[in-house]
C-alpha cells in the first residue's frame, strides 16, 4: 500500500501576508497538509500574481477578525488544527485576541509559529515597520555586496531578492515540524522566528571573522581590496577591469554563441584538471602543480596546487586566457552537456525567464506546470522539499477563489477538538536523534549543524584523504560542522565500510550531498541503506535535482552553479552580458541545507505516524527557486520580467528606495501608503503632488537637507519606515558578545554573534549564533565549536563496539584517520 503522504494529518491555519507567512504555508502544503488561509474582508494584502503561487493546495475562508463572531470561529478553528502561521508585526495578533496565550487557551497541542520583521524583545527595531527592503536593509544585505562591487565602489546596491522572508520562512517551515514531532513531551509550543535574525544566520558565512587569518586563503580580489585600503587608494575599478582578478576555475566565460558559461570548478580535488581535460588542454592539465593542500604553505614544493584554491599569481592570466579561448570553440549548451558528463561543475547562464522553461527544470519538476483559473497554464517554482516516494508531491492544486472553504466550515467545527497528549517538559525537540553526516562544503553540512542545536548527536565522516581545500573544509567548516563529532574513514577500503555501515545501522538518519550516481557509486544504495537500517531517513541535497529526474539530475553544482542556472546571476548583474555571483556568500547553499532540514521534518513526522523511513531531498536549484519566489513565475500574458536588475540599482520606484540623508544612507518604504506617507511628514507633505518622474530625484533632494535619525522618527509608528543602511561588518560588532563572558542570551536582540574565544584552532572566531529560532518550550542549545577533522575518530569507532587494538590497527593501515594536517587551520 502506498504510505500516506508526509503531512496528510495536519491541518494548518495560514494567517499571513506578503511573503513570509505564506511561503511557510506553501511548503506545508507541499508536503500534503491542510493548510487554511485566513483572509481578511477583501483578499490577501499582496495583489501579485506571486499570491497564486503561494496558494497553491490551501483552500481559503475569508473571516474579519476584528469582529467578535470572526474571533471566535478563528478561536474555534484553532481547536481543531495543529499549527498557526502569522508574519504581522509584535503585538498585532495579541490585541486581535489572538496572541500565543490565547492560542494555547484555546488549544495547548497548538505549534504558533510568528515571523515578525525584527524580534518582539527589542524594544529599538520590534515597532518598526518592517517591509522586505527595511529588514534587509539594516542587517546589511545591500552593503558592501560582494567583491566585485567593493572594488567598484559601488555601495550601497539594492536587490530584490526576498532573502529574509525566505532564509525566515524555511526556519519557520523547519520549526513546527520538529516542535510536531516533540508535542508528546513538550506540549504545544510557541515559535518566534524573527526575518532579520533569520537572514544574518543565512549571511553567517559573510560575518565569519578569525583572528590571524592565514592570507594563502586570500583571493586576488580581497588582495587587491586589502592593498588599496592600505595604501589609501580609492576602489573605483570599471567592471571591465576585474576579469584580471578572476580565478580560472571560477568565473564565467564567453562561448561561441556568445552566451556566458560559468565554471565552479575550484577547491575540489580533481575538478581542475577535469576541467582542462573537458575543455581539451589534458597536457596543460598534466603540467600543472598538484600537491597536498594540507601543508603548511612553508612547506610548499610551488606557488600553488591544483587542490589548493585560489590559482597562483603568475599562472592565474595565463590560464584564464587558454580557457577563454577554448570556451569559444563551442556554443554554452555543448559545453553544458560536456561539463555534466565530465562530472566537472559548470552551467549555461540562464535568466529566469529561461529557467521557468528550461527542459531540465520542467522534466525534473523543478518547475511545474500548473492550470491557474486567473492566469491559465502558469509554471511556477515547484516543491523546496519533498520526499522521494510521495508521488502526490507534484499534483498541485491551484488557489481557489476566495472564501471557498466557507462550505465546510461546519463540518470541521463539528469535530472533536485536538487534545494535549504530553507534558510541559522543556527539551531539545530533537534530543536522542542519532545523524551520520557524510557531507561536505555548506548546504549539506547545515543540516547537522541546524538539527545539532535542538538536541541531534551529529557524528560527522569524511575520508582519510581530503577532497577538499582548506578553505572549503576548514574556514567554511567552523560553523557548518558546529556542534558535531568528527571521525575519518577510508571509504575504499573493507574495513572502513564496514564501520559506517555499522554506523548507519545504529542512526535514525543519514545526511549526505551528492546525486544518486555518486551515492551509487559509494555502494548506498537506497535499497542498501534500507537493508542496514529499514527505518532510516536518508536527507540528500544536490545540484540540480528535483522530485523527478531530468537530463541534468547528475550534473555537479555548487551555490553558485544554482546562481547562475536558475538566473540569480543574470538578474544580480544586470543581463546576460554581465552576469555576477550574488554578493553574499552561501546565499543558496545555507537555504538550501535548511530545506533539507524542512524534508526531515516532514520524514521524520511520517516515520513517527508510520514506522517507514524514507528519502527527503531538496536541491541547490530548489532553493535558488526560493530565494527568487516572488518572480519564479510564467504564464501567457504575464507582465514583463522588468523587476530592479543590475549593480546599479538603488529601488524599486521613489516609494522603496535608498536615499542619501545629510549624515548617511538610508532606506524609505511606503510600498501601500506611498503619498499619504509623505502626506503625514510636514518636511515632505508639498512633495505628495509631484508627479510621479520627478518624485525620485524630488525626494532626493529633500532627504539631503537632514539626518537619518530625523528622517526615521517622522515616521516611526505608521505602516512606512524609514531606516539607516547597515553594514554585515556593523552588525556583527554591535551584536558582538564573547563565550569566555558567560551565559548567552540568545532570546534578547534580534541580532547576536558569538566570539568562540576558547576555540580548538587557537585563534578566536565570531560566528552568527543560534538565535534565528526562539520557542517557549523547546530548547536550542549553542552547538560546541566544530573539532578538528578525525579528533573523535577512536571515540566513535570505540562507540560502534571496536576494541582499542582494532582501532589502532585501522589507523595504522590507513583504514582510519585521526587528522588531515599538523594544524588545525593549515597556515
Amino acid at each position: 500500500m502506498p504510505l500516506p503522504r508526509p503531512l496528510s494529518h495536519i491541518r494548518v491555519l495560514d494567517f499571513g501576508q506578503y511573503f513570509a507567512g505564506p511561503l511557510v504555508g506553501m511548503m506545508l502544503a507541499d508536503l500534503g497538509a491542510e493548510v487554511i488561509r485566513i483572509d481578511p474582508p477583501g483578499g490577501p494584502r499582496l495583489h501579485s500574481p506571486a499570491t497564486d503561487m503561494l496558494s497553491r493546495g490551501k483552500s481559503s475562508l475569508t473571516l474579519d477578525l476584528k469582529s467578535s463572531d470572526g474571533l471566535a470561529t478563528a478561536l474555534e478553528l484553532v481547536r481543531r488544527a495543529d499549527i498557526t502561521i502569522e508574519n504581522f508585526r509584535p503585538g498585532v495578533m495579541k490585541r486581535l485576541g489572538l496572541g500565543p496565550d490565547e492560542l494555547r487557551a484555546a488549544n495547548p497541542a497548538i505549534i504558533s509559529l510568528s515571523l515578525p520583521g525584527f524580534a518582539s524583545t527589542d524594544p529599538g527595531l520590534a515597532p518598526v515597520a518592517a517591509w522586505e527592503a527595511v529588514i534587509a536593509a539594516r542587517t546589511g544585505q545591500f552593503s558592501d555586496m560582494g567583491l566585485n562591487r567593493r572594488l567598484m565602489g559601488i555601495n550601497p546596491s539594492f536587490t530584490p531578492l526576498p532573502l529574509a522572508s525566505a532564509y525566515g520562512a524555511t526556519f519557520g517551515a523547519m520549526a513546527t515540524l520538529f516542535a510536531l514531532g516533540a508535542r508528546d513531551r513538550n506540549g504545544g509550543d510557541h515559535i518566534e522566528v524573527p526575518l532579520a535574525s533569520a537572514l544574518l544566520e543565512g549571511l553567517v558565512y559573510n560575518c565569519e571573522q578569525i583572528e590571524d587569518y592565514p592570507k594563502r586563503y586570500s583571493s586576488a580580489r580581497e588582495i587587491e581590496l586589502d592593498r588599496r585600503e592600505t595604501e589609501g587608494l580609492p576602489c573605483d575599478l570599471p567592471f571591465s577591469e576585474l576579469e584580471r582578478y578572476l580565478d580560472p576555475f571560477y568565473r564565467t566565460y564567453e562561448c561561441a554563441d556568445g552566451r556566458g558559461f560559468f565554471v565552479g570548478a575550484a577547491g575540489v580535488s580533481g575538478h581542475p584538471q577535469r576541467a582542462l581535460r573537458a575543455l581539451g588542454l589534458e597536457e596543460l592539465a598534466r603540467s600543472l602543480p598538484d600537491f597536498d593542500a594540507y601543508l603548511d604553505q612553508k612547506d610548499w614544493p610551488a606557488e600553488w596546487s591544483m587542490r589548493n584554491s585560489p590559482v597562483g599569481e603568475r599562472d592565474r592570466e595565463r590560464l584564464a586566457g587558454v580557457m577563454k579561448a577554448a570556451f569559444l570553440g563551442r556554443p554554452a549548451r555543448e559545453w553544458e552537456e560536456i561539463f555534466g558528463a565530465a562530472k566537472v561543475p559548470g552551467t549555461l547562464q540562464r535568466s529566469t525567464r529561461e529557467w521557468l522553461s528550461d527542459p531540465h527544470a520542467l522534466a525534473s519538476g523543478l518547475v511545474l506546470r500548473v492550470s491557474d483559473p486567473r492566469r491559465g497554464d502558469m509554471r511556477q517554482m515547484g516543491n523546496v522539499a519533498w520526499l522521494a516516494d510521495d508521488s502526490a508531491a507534484e499534483k498541485k492544486r491551484p488557489g481557489l477563489a476566495l472564501d471557498d472553504a466557507s462550505s465546510r466550515l461546519p463540518a470541521i467545527l463539528a469535530e472533536v477538538p485536538r487534545t494535549l497528549r504530553g507534558g510541559a517538559e522543556s527539551s531539545g525537540w530533537l534530543e536522542g536523534l542519532r545523524v551520520v553526516d557524510l557531507t561536505n562544503v555548506v548546504a549539506g553540512p547545515t543540516i547537522g549543524s541546524t538539527v545539532a542545536r535542538f538536541g541531534a548527536d551529529v557524528v560527522s565522516v569524511q575520508p582519510v584523504e581530503p577532497s577538499l581545500d582548506p578553505w572549503g573544509a576548514v574556514t567554511l567548516g567552523v560553523h557548518a560542522h558546529r556542534g558535531k563529532r568528527s571521525a575519518l574513514l577510508n571509504l575504499k577500503t573493507l574495513a572502513g565500510r564496514e564501520a559506517l555501515e555499522k554506523l548507519i545501522a545504529g542512526a535514525d538518519v543519514v545526511t549526505m550531498n551528492c546525486t544518486d550516481s555518486q551515492r551509487e557509486e559509494l555502494g548506498l544504495s537506497i535499497e542498501r541503506l534500507r537493508a542496514l537500517n529499514p527505518t532510516v531517513i536518508l536527507v540528500q541535497v544536490d545540484a540540480f535535482g528535483g522530485p523527478r529526474r531530468g537530463p541534468k539530475s547528475d550534473h555537479l553544482g555548487y551555490d553558485d552553479l544554482a546562481q547562475a542556472a536558475t538566473g540569480v546571476m543574470v538578474r544580480f548583474g544586470g543581463g546576460l552580458a554581465t552576469p555576477e555571483e550574488h554578493a553574499h556568500m552561501g546565499t543558496i547553499d545555507v537555504i538550501a541545507g535548511l530545506s533539507a532540514c524542512v524534508a526531515l521534518g516532514a520524514a521524520l513526522e511520517r516515520r513517527r505516524r508510520t514506522g517507514q523511513g524514507g528519502v527527503a531531498r531538496t536541491s541547490l536549484a530548489a532553493a535558488g527557486n526560493l530565494i527568487q519566489a516572488p518572480f519564479m513565475f510564467d504564464y501567457p500574458g504575464r507582465a514583463p520580467f522588468s523587476e530592479p536588475a543590475g549593480r546599479e540599482t538603488r529601488g524599486q520606484g521613489p516609494f522603496y528606495h535608498c536615499y542619501q540623508a545629510q549624515d548617511d544612507w538610508m532606506f524609505f518604504a511606503a510600498p501601500e501608503e506611498r503619498r499619504v506617507a509623505l502626506r503625514a511628514v510636514p518636511d515632505l507633505a508639498d512633495l505628495a503632488e509631484e508627479a510621479e518622474e520627478n518624485l525620485g530625484a524630488a525626494l532626493a533632494a529633500r532627504f539631503a537637507t537632514r539626518d537619518v535619525a530625523y528622517w526615521e522618527k517622522s515616521l516611526a509608528g505608521t505602516s512606512s519606515a524609514i531606516i539607516r543602511i547597515g553594514s554585515l561588518r556593523a552588525t556583527r560588532a554591535a551584536a558582538l558578545v564573547a563565550e569566555s563572558e558567560g551565559e548567552i542570551d540568545l532570546a534578547q536582540a534580534t541580532f547576536r554573534v558569538v566570539r568562540h574565544d576558547r576555540h580548538p584552532m587557537g585563534r578566536w572566531i565570531d560566528l552568527v549564533a543560534p538565535n534565528a529560532v526562539r520557542p517557549e518550550r523547546g530548547r536550542v542549545f549553542i552547538p560546541g565549536d566544530a573539532p578538528k577533522y578525525g579528533a573523535q575518530t577512536r571515540e566513535v569507532l570505540r562507540g560502534i563496539g571496536y576494541a582499542e587494538e582494532r582501532v589502532n590497527a585501522m589507523l595504522a593501515k590507513g583504514e582510519a584517520g585521526d587528522s588531515w594536517s599538523e594544524n588545525y587551520l593549515p597556515e
